[in-house]
Parts: structure tokens; C-alpha cells; sequence
């Protein structure tokens, strides 16, 4: 049983958005193995599929669930419906608690982890892998991926370069290349920003904002395992979602008695100037003023010239009204 496929990506704007979604999964799954349903509530529906599918076949059934959390992540810079849709998910979730006679594995994929307390209520029995060594290369190229697999694409290519813009995500085991970023790359052969122009993190700007963060400090962090464990709606830290969403990765590990020990920071170059630009132009609404001084600090650092360099920030300070405390 796959459950919320991609074909049906489209954002969930309410919880009856969210039931009507998962009601057509489930009438897929019926009519694919030709089976009758005789329940109306969801709930019920998703335990009477998953027991008939059992006796129809004899065989104990995977469910696979990708992208578990993105019905929440749609909504959550609404977080009244963004629980309320929490609450409709975890009660089909609870399902695979009473299903465990008939199940064989449960496969779950997503970008954040929320707490198995707020979302999988009473399946007790999960077992994240996220920080285990043996699954980091998981879903990423590692380097003997891309210059093996690769290799008929790699002529004239700055394997140094490539590693530095790409590469870097690590969960405690080997480092991986983002694949989507190495397939685009191999096809146009120019450096870009790739990943990061699939999606604009504005959420994750206006919390920045909000919190009044200082974005140097992003660069090189130490965290605690609180940090990177489970988190909610209602309580949301900077860090954790940074981290879970691909900004920040594993830099080191280091155990101190009971006391785990991370630190993080970004895994390449692309993410750094990437994240850092949207929260410039989230500040800056003169847009091309923005890119003027740009321009203009980078040729004066390329030259080695602090004048200009000086000129350029009091230029930027002055632009600054004097009634913003």
C-alpha cells in the first residue's frame, strides 16, 4: 500500500482537502486489488483495506508512506489548521498500531520529524533510522557514486568544484551529493543553485526574521540532541528546522558521558549563499539596489580595494532610516 503518492502533490488547504485525498487513495487501493468496501469513516476504511489485502493475498502487507509530514508542512504558517490537519493524520496513523498482526513492515518517509506523541500516538514500536550510520548514504551519490557511475559525464569537469558546491550532507556515516542537484549539473555543465530554486523557504525566512537571528552564527553551531529530535507546530526552534530541512548537516559528534554533542553547519556552498541571498532580499526590498552593492563589494574584494569596500557599507548604512531601533 503506498499512501499520499506524488502524482497528487498539490498543497492541502483544509482538513477536507486532506479527506478526500486519502479517501482516493484508498478507493485506488480497493478497485487495484479488486476488493469491496463496506465502511464510510476513513479510519475504518484504511484498517478493513489493509486486513483484506492480508487474507486476499496470505501475505502480510508493507505500507510505504512518503513525504508523511507534508500535509502539515503545506499548512504551516497557519498553525490552527496546521494542528488540525495534525490531528486528522494522526488518527489514520493510529491504525498501524491495531494493524500489527497484519503488517509486515511500515516504510515512512519525510522532511521533519514530529514527535511520535503528537503524531503516531500509540505506535511505539517505530524505529528512526535518520542518525544511523549504516543508512547515511541512503538517499544521496556518494563520491564513488558520481566519478563510477558518472564517469562517461565527468569529462572537463572540476571534481574539486563539484564537491564544494554539491556535496557535504552527512548523518553521522559517509557524505552525499544531493542527487537532483548532480543530475542538472552533469546535464548543463554550469554551476547553480539548483536544489534551492526548487522551492522558496519563506516560512523558514520569517522565522529567522521573527527571532531576530543572527544568520553568521548559522555557519558553525553546537547543539544538543534536543535540538535535533522531534518537534511540533506549537513549538518550533530555528535550529531543529534548519537542520531538518537540509540547511544545516552533521559537521562532528562527540559523546561526553550522557551528554551527545553535534555540530552543525551548512553542507555546501549552494545552500550557504543560497539561504543567506533570500534573507538579504527578505530585508532588502530595493532589489536592485541589493544586487548593486553586491556587485559592487565583490569587485572591491576581488581587487584587494577597502576603500571601496568601506564606501560600499556606508552607502548601505546610510540608506538606513534613523528611526529603526
Amino acid at each position: 500500500l503506498n499512501s499520499f503518492p506524488t502524482r497528487r502533490s498539490s498543497d492541502l488547504r483544509s482538513v477536507q482537502d486532506l479527506k478526500i485525498r486519502f479517501s482516493s487513495i484508498l478507493e485506488d487501493h480497493f478497485e487495484a486489488y479488486d476488493l469491496k468496501a463496506t465502511k464510510q469513516d476513513l479510519r475504518e476504511l484504511f484498517f478493513q483495506l489493509i486486513r483484506l489485502v492480508k487474507q486476499k493475498t496470505g501475505q502480510k502487507v508493507v505500507v510505504l508512506i512518503d513525504e508523511y509530514d507534508k500535509p502539515i508542512l503545506d499548512s504551516i504558517h497557519k498553525p490552527e489548521l496546521a494542528v488540525e490537519i495534525r490531528e486528522e493524520l494522526k488518527n489514520y496513523y493510529s491504525v498501524l498500531k491495531d494493524c500489527d498482526p497484519y503488517l509486515r513492515l511500515v516504510f515512512i518517509t519525510g522532511v521533519s520529524k514530529f514527535s511520535k506523541v503528537s503524531l503516531f500516538s500509540g505506535l511505539n514500536n517505530l524505529e528512526d533510522i535518520t542518525l544511523s550510520p549504516e543508512y547515511s548514504a541512503l538517499c544521496g551519490y556518494t563520491q564513488q557514486d558520481l566519478e563510477t557511475v558518472f564517469a562517461d559525464y565527468l569529462e572537463g569537469v572540476d571534481l574539486d568544484e563539484v564537491r564544494t558546491w554539491y556535496n557535504g550532507y552527512n548523518w553521522l556515516g559517509e557524505a552525499v551529493y544531493n542527487p537532483f542537484d548532480i543530475l542538472l549539473f552533469l546535464k548543463q555543465k554550469s554551476f547553480s543553485n539548483y536544489w534551492f530554486e526548487t522551492g522558496t523557504p519563506s516560512f523558514l525566512i520569517q522565522l529567522l526574521r521573527r527571532d531576530k537571528y543572527l544568520v553568521p552564527e548559522i555557519e558553525a553551531l553546537e547543539a544538543g540532541e534536543e535540538v535535533l529530535s522531534s518537534f511540533d507546530v506549537d513549538d518550533m526552534a530555528v535550529e531543529t528546522l534548519l537542520f531538518q530541512t537540509g540547511y544545516l548537516t552533521l559537521k562532528s559528534f562527540e559523546q561526553i558521558g550522557a551528554f551527545r554533542r553535534y555540530g552543525l553547519g551548512f553542507p555546501n556552498l549552494e545552500v550557504k549563499s543560497s539561504l543567506c541571498n533570500s534573507v538579504l532580499t527578505r530585508y532588502c526590498k530595493d532589489r536592485i539596489a541589493k544586487t548593486n552593492n553586491q556587485s559592487r563589494l565583490l569587485d572591491a574584494l576581488v581587487a584587494n580595494d577597502p576603500d571601496a569596500m568601506r564606501d560600499v557599507f556606508y552607502a548601505f548604512f546610510a540608506s538606513i532610516p534613523y528611526d529603526w531601533y
